[in-house]
């Protein structure tokens, strides 16, 4: 086996006329040394080597072809450092504009946040102005009608004198049963009832589960869900008997639930799932104990017990109605995911393609379901 080590360029020294260096090839295989040369200008030549060429000339023009290649190396390393540098500038440009667009978002959103906190604002304060117009309109209601009310006091005393001074000259009135003369001694003061004072009245509307139009509702399906959660809250399905160590709030599942919660959220998947089990052991038909215990096997790579959890959660969220619809997507994801990492890419494309028809316009699950569909056609074409 031979191997040489002569770039192309250094046949420029004895060849008869110059090669194109750049495009010219030599390879090594078999034994043999493969060179490729193509001219630099079309033409015949008359011999493949220099004539009259001795031995001084030769060694010169092998100089100044190892000296042009230097050269031009040079050159082509500065252009690449020339191009890299542009290719850094245009990364930076790039990622400071990234920056610029997402501090404008930000500010936008805090003006938007500001702007209404000022409408809020102000419409409070037209509302106590309002209220405070309303009582000074009463408060001088109430000082115009108090002057009439001692006004006419005034009138009813007077008469009463002068009905004291002549009543031995004047008749006596006729008294009929049941009813009052002018001069009745049962004559009563008429009374002014004072004004209403200002109260706001506030009503209280029964909250209403299901937002959707009655027109469009599916009023069965969405009371037989509300039916079945009523009754999952109230069943307990663990002998309390073996439970009697534990706090009070240690036999909430709801409590237990919102524990595992916060223990996935720390990363501490093995403690959340010790807090469902013992939740699902209190209650086993709350689908949600189900479903974040899934995500816990599935931090873990139990994906076999991820598929069963999903599978009871999906079991349990019937019937299928729009308070569930989030819960659903998130158990057929999760389902598929781990069919998916078991490498079984239909059944986990089945599972994403679920989802999709539940929420078909959430973008990360249908570009997965896109990944899930290349990786299924590459299995098949490698087979």
């Amino acid at each position: 086996f031979l191997q040489v080590s002569v770039p192309p360029f250094l046949f420029e020294a004895v060849l008869y006329a110059p090669i194109d260096d750049t495009n010219s090839t030599a390879k090594i295989g078999n034994g043999n040394i493969f060179f490729t040369l193509y001219k630099k200008e079309v033409g015949m030549w008359d011999s493949l080597t220099l004539a009259n060429a001795n031995k001084e000339k030769l060694q010169y023009l092998r100089e100044n072809a190892v000296l042009k290649a230097h050269e031009k190396a040079k050159e082509e390393t500065e252009a690449k450092k020339v191009t890299k540098q542009e290719h850094k500038k245009y990364a930076l440009e790039a990622t400071m504009k990234l920056e610029e667009a997402e501090r404008k978002r930000i500010e936008d959103l805090k003006e938007e946040e500001r702007q209404k906190v000022t409408k809020e604002l102000e419409l409070w304060k037209k509302q106590q102005e309002d209220a405070e117009k309303q009582k000074r309109v009463q408060k001088e209601l109430h000082q115009e009608v108090e002057p009439l009310k001692a006004k006419k006091k005034e009138q009813m005393n007077k008469t009463s004198i002068l009905n004291e001074g002549t009543s031995e000259t004047r008749l006596k009135p006729t008294k009929v049963p049941g009813s009052y003369g002018m001069f009745s001694e049962n004559l009563k003061e008429e009374q002014l009832p004072a004004p209403r004072s200002a109260a706001t009245i506030k009503i209280n509307f029964t909250s209403r589960v299901f937002p959707t139009a009655l027109r469009e509702s599916r009023v069965a399906e969405e009371e037989e869900w509300l039916r079945k959660q009523a009754e999952a809250r109230r069943t307990v399905s663990a002998d309390l008997s073996e439970l009697e160590d534990l706090k009070e709030e240690e036999k909430n599942p709801d409590w237990l639930k919102d524990k595992g919660n916060k223990m996935f959220a720390t990363g501490n998947y093995l403690a959340a799932v010790n807090a469902y089990n013992l939740a699902v052991r209190l209650n086993n038909k709350l689908p949600l104990l189900y479903l974040n215990r899934a995500a816990c096997h599935l931090k873990l790579r139990n994906l076999h017990k991820a598929i069963e959890d999903s599978s009871k959660a999906l079991e349990l969220l019937t019937p299928p109605v729009p308070d569930n619809e989030n819960a659903r997507v998130k158990a057929y994801v999760r389902r598929g995911t781990a069919f998916c990492q078991l490498e079984l890419y239909t059944e986990g494309l089945q599972d994403y393609e679920a989802a999709l028809k539940i929420d078909p316009k959430n973008k990360t699950i249908e570009k997965d379901a896109e990944k899930i569909r290349h990786l299924i056609q590459g299995t098949m074409q490698d087979s």
